[in-house]
């Protein structure tokens, strides 16, 4: 046996396995001689090999239980797991899964430069006449590490805004509903959202805009939109998916507005309705759609006037960067429309994004609200013709029957022209303005 410890005394047994060790205390100290004679050799061999393999066992263990990047290391046994603080500004993969930030970012102020030249009469004037109840769907877990962000950022810009829990919370002066929390609650969580709502705060807001903690959307678009409809249609709008319901429902990640009608149908009339849903589990999206078919609430087109999509169920690089995810991705199987890729995804009046961590909030806030680049000055898109409801339905059902151009440009030609003919051949007495609008809604 090779003398690989180099060690040629004779070592008590008391020296490995303690004095008070009763079951070794009478036994030959020849035995746990590490010398490398061949005297006891079959015992002396058994305890090396038992004393090498615990203490290999315990140097394995310190290498793959270490979470310090040690410089002796060889570079297979390194943590490589990004640091719970973010240290590295050369990336910001970090804070994307980071929690937000603990004190407000603040806001540039009016009067500063940039924002001095703003005109936002007609931003001022939508939030009037299109008002907007915004609800977001949170829990407990979720109070400070998201929905704190939300009521930071886009959320101030909602007529009214509520957040709905199961507890009371001053932080984010959530609603506790009567509902049990998790995943498989989300469909009670929402149908007791809607009735809270219409007992509390039906005649607050025209429109009633439902979102997620991780969800961010730009409530001026959201008016601009809006501002064709009346809150007396029944009809809802946001990212539509086709399979399960026969006209379509709207994604839950991307949020959905219903009009005042469409709320009060469904809890007047879908709620109590066999048709719809009475327990708590299900999807929440799927089952507020079969429920809005089964009140004959339509679902909307939220596209824009070329046919790019508003209302999204992914953070925007998803949407924007071409062939990141399989053709079997469920996504392209599930959308309404057919999705283009690059710059063509995505309406400059896009509404909503879902999965956006609660430091992108603070990102997208910037982005949209004070980065400006010099020397471009914007104006505002003509207040879009007021439609009827027959136009609505006449719009849906001609983008149903007729064919669909490959060509990119074709189908924004096509969306465009659909449109134009409906409001052309039924709507005859519109009053329309570049500048205010003439008919407020009601």
């Amino acid at each position: 046996m090779v003398n690989w410890l180099k060690i040629n005394t004779r070592c008590p047994s008391s020296f490995i396995f303690g004095k008070s060790s009763s079951n070794w205390r009478n036994f030959p100290d020849e035995v746990i001689n590490f010398s490398g004679s061949r005297n006891g050799s079959h015992p002396r061999t058994f305890i090396t090999l038992l004393f090498g393999t615990v203490l290999g066992f315990m140097f394995a263990t310190l290498i793959s239980s270490t979470t310090m990047r040690q410089p002796w290391m060889p570079e297979s046994y390194r943590q490589r797991e990004p640091p719970t603080i973010v240290s590295d500004p050369h990336t910001g993969n970090e804070l994307r899964g980071a929690s937000g930030p603990e004190q407000d970012v603040g806001q540039h102020a009016a009067h500063e430069e940039a924002h001095a030249h703003e005109n936002a009469s007609l931003a001022n004037q939508l939030k009037r006449e299109v008002r907007i109840l915004c609800w977001v769907m949170t829990n407990p877990n979720n109070h400070k590490s998201k929905a704190l962000h939300v009521k930071r950022t886009w959320a101030s810009r909602c007529n009214k805004m509520l957040f709905m829990s199961s507890v009371e919370d001053p932080l984010i002066d959530s609603i506790a509903l009567p509902v049990s929390e998790g995943r498989n609650n989300l469909w009670a969580k929402t149908k007791e959202a809607f009735k809270y709502i219409y007992q509390h705060h039906l005649d607050d807001a025209d429109w009633f805009m439902k979102a997620d903690d991780d969800t961010y959307v730009i409530v001026e678009n959201l008016r601009y939109m809006l501002y064709s409809y009346s809150p007396s249609h029944p009809i809802y709008f946001g990212c539509r998916f086709k399979p399960y319901v026969k006209q379509g429902y709207m994604s839950g990640g991307a949020g959905y507005v219903l009009s005042k009608e469409a709320v009060k149908r469904f809890v007047e009339d879908a709620i109590p309705n066999p048709l719809c849903r009475q327990d708590e589990d299900g999807a929440e999206d799927v089952e507020m759609g079969r429920c809005m078919e089964a009140v004959k609430v339509l679902a909307g087109d939220s596209r824009d006037s070329v046919g790019r999509g508003r209302f999204f169920p992914f953070v925007p690089e998803h949407h924007l960067i071409p062939n990141h995810v399989d053709k079997d991705f469920w996504y392209l199987k599930y959308t309404y429309y057919k999705p283009d890729e690059g710059l063509e995804c995505c309406s400059d009046n896009a509404i909503s994004f879902h999965y956006v961590s609660p430091n992108q909030m603070y990102v997208l806030d910037y982005l949209i609200y004070h980065l400006r680049p010099y020397g471009i000055v914007g104006h505002s898109q003509p207040l879009p013709k007021k439609f009827s409801l027959g136009d609505i339905v006449r719009v849906d059902d001609l983008g149903k029957t007729t064919p669909k151009p490959s060509n990119p440009q074709q189908r924004r030609n096509r969306h465009s022209n659909l449109r134009d003919q409906a409001t052309n051949e039924i709507q005859k007495d519109v009053t329309y303005s570049h500048i205010e609008a003439k008919e407020p809604n009601t």
